[in-house]
């Protein structure tokens, strides 16, 4: 099968493919998706198949509008209207009550609830508008790697694989982290997986917000997140972490291990290292203290540094605050130790 990479102006070819059943990959504000039909069974299964994903790990299902919601979930809280009201289209994902017997039923296995989302993203609302049924969409990479932020990021991994990928107009994706997953509940809202929609500005609408660990979830199957049971974002290397924004811990760290290295960090960082003899390979996060660049960029700094050859990746890491918390979660998840210098 060879995979084509659908423009905007062929967004009606994409949506007949995904009808047929076939898998095409979307575009949305935080990473790729890999879409098929909510509602078609073999579809969804094949999703499963091509990422490797394991067949107890719900999927987040993908709506062009508000109003769309409501023929799939049994019923919409006050306190869930609110925060589609505040933050959609956008990097939000809500955990519903789910209406039985309208979604295909791989997409929540066991579950009595279903995670939605209506992604802040032009040619993939229109995609889902087009094809008349919402979308499932995983990250659109094998299980457990980094996730895909750019058109050649899915090829690399499903090239020839599956039918499509639906390329939007800027080269790498606005956010460049999945989104937050939160699930309004008796009153309060949790917060399962966090991403740009952060906790204070959930707070900032008035309502009792709390996050829950991967731990807390495990314990408790009611509250969890899709993809929470699984290890994820990582590539072929060991990951060391280095929660600095100083040079000299870097310098010092690398003087002290063996082969070559990737990093990945702020310019400043980079400046004063790239030239060391055990560094091979480095991307930049961006400028000193921009941290939207540098959640936008994590994906694409791991893959790069991956197929560079490096032996050991060694990534910069931020103070746990709103603004670093989702780039901290991702960036943890996928490091094999974490180094604190400040």
């Amino acid at each position: 099968m060879e995979t084509q990479v659908f423009l905007s102006n062929q967004i009606k070819e994409a949506a007949e493919q995904l009808r047929k059943g076939h898998i095409v990959a979307f575009p949305t504000e935080t990473v790729f998706g890999l879409g098929a039909i909510a509602t078609d069974e073999q579809a969804v299964s094949r999703v499963f198949a091509v990422k490797g994903r394991p067949k107890d790990n719900p999927l987040i299902v993908h709506v062009s509008s508000i109003e769309q919601v409501q023929s799939y979930v049994e019923s919409i809280s006050p306190m869930a209207q609110q925060l589609m009201d505040a933050f959609w289209p956008g990097p939000l994902t809500i955990v519903f009550p789910q209406k039985k017997g309208v979604l295909a039923p791989s997409v929540t296995p066991d579950k009595d609830t279903v995670a939605i989302r209506m992604p802040n993203q032009a040619e993939t609302l229109r995609l889902i508008e087009a094809t008349g049924i919402p979308l499932v969409g995983p990250s659109a990479n094998k299980s457990g790697k980094p996730s895909p932020t750019a058109v050649a990021h899915v090829l690399h991994d499903f090239d020839g694989v599956i039918a499509g990928v639906l390329a939007p107009e800027q080269s790498l994706l606005a956010v460049g982290v999945e989104s937050t997953v939160v699930m309004p509940l008796d009153d309060q809202v949790y917060i399962l997986r966090p991403g740009a929609v952060t906790l204070p500005m959930i707070k900032a609408l008035g309502m009792t917000v709390s996050e829950k660990s991967a731990s807390e979830q495990l314990s408790d199957s009611t509250l969890m997140s899709p993809g929470v049971k699984y290890t994820h974002y990582s590539p072929a290397q060991s990951v060391e972490v280095l929660v600095t924004n100083d040079s000299t811990h870097f310098i010092d760290y690398i003087d002290k291990v063996t082969g070559k290295i990737g990093v990945l960090a702020q310019e400043n960082i980079l400046a004063d290292i790239q030239t060391h003899p055990n560094v091979v390979a480095v991307h930049s996060y961006g400028k000193k203290e921009d941290l939207h660049s540098a959640t936008q960029q994590l994906y694409a700094g791991l893959r790069a540094l991956e197929a560079t050859g490096c032996e050991l990746i060694v990534a910069q890491g931020f103070i746990d605050t709103p603004a670093s918390h989702a780039l901290m979660n991702r960036l943890t998840k996928a490091a094999d130790r974490v180094h604190c210098f400040n």
